[in-house]
């Protein structure tokens, strides 16, 4: 099992996708050459990115991040999402260019978010008549392009996003019915649609080519409760659990680690010394307690 990271644990290096309306007070402070370069120094072996963390969106640059990342051994995935009119379009693409930009930068899978609209109580709304019909136009979609991950060879891998039951994505799954598409997990994402985690998890272990490995805290407050980020192994999630179910996959032979962290907004330096040390601690979790070498 190789160990590597998604971008977005670096959100407040601005190399990762604006996420739930946030943008950060400073600019980017690290290039992805700078981020492939620094990841090594922690022993990590790939990295997991989305459209913010290239440079700029050029056709060379494309094969300078691919021959770098060759000539260093690390893997690459790529991972974006579905137009919407919601989230960061700078991370969403039609199916046949996020493919492109996987294939040119030398990534073997890539993620897809769904970007799924749900109706409330999020709790009664699973397979909701609103949800299958988004789900059908995904399966529209992703069948359209199956001779171009034929072609190129990039396997897609539909994540249980924030708007996802795992049941859903396994519906899409069923009726795609092909070898290279299959499923990401997110360790946390559950929850957002009131799933159990490790449930989730538990359904899409055997389904998915690759994962984002997060773990959150659970605070109780006197108007209800706080979900936060955490550095894995110091969050309220079951992370031991879930490796287990996902290294009995023999398709899954990485573990993405991500971090979604609440950091200090008025210092830069605090704030990004504060995701260092979380991927830190994250990856001392994962080789010394999980035992991922």
């Amino acid at each position: 099992m190789r160990l590597g990271m998604h971008t977005y644990s670096l959100y407040h290096h601005g190399v990762a996708e604006d996420w739930a309306g946030f943008k950060l007070p400073w600019q980017r402070q690290m290039t992805l050459f700078e981020m492939m370069d620094y990841i090594q120094t922690l022993g990590l072996e790939g990295l997991h990115l989305d459209a913010k963390a290239l440079d700029r969106m050029e056709k060379a640059y494309f094969e300078q991040i691919r021959q770098y990342a060759r000539d260093q051994d690390l893997y690459l995935e790529f991972n974006f999402a579905l137009k919407s009119g919601h989230y960061d379009s700078a991370v969403q693409f039609d199916i046949s260019d996020g493919l492109a930009i996987a294939h040119a930068i030398g990534a073997d899978v890539s993620k897809i978010g769904m970007n799924l609209t749900r109706p409330r109580p999020l709790a009664a709304g699973k397979f909701h008549p609103d949800v299958m019909a988004q789900l059908k136009t995904v399966v529209k979609k992703v069948t359209s392009s199956l001779n171009l991950v034929e072609k190129i060879g990039v396997r897609l891998a539909l994540e249980n996003h924030t708007d996802a039951f795992s049941e859903e994505v396994l519906w899409v799954l069923d009726r795609i019915d092909h070898p290279l598409v299959g499923a990401c997990i997110d360790t946390v994402n559950g929850i957002h649609v009131t799933e159990n985690p490790i449930t989730a998890v538990e359904n899409l272990a055997p389904r998915a080519f690759t994962n984002h490995f997060r773990d959150n805290r659970i605070i109780i407050t006197p108007w209800g409760l706080k979900f936060t980020g955490a550095a894995v192994g110091e969050g309220d999630l079951d992370m031991i659990r879930a490796y287990e179910l996902i290294q009995q996959n023999p398709d899954m032979s990485r573990i993405n680690i991500e971090l979604d962290l609440e950091c200090p907004l008025d210092s830069m330096e605090a704030a990004m010394a504060t995701e260092k040390a979380a991927l830190e601690r994250s990856v001392a979790y994962c080789r010394d307690v999980l035992k991922i070498n």
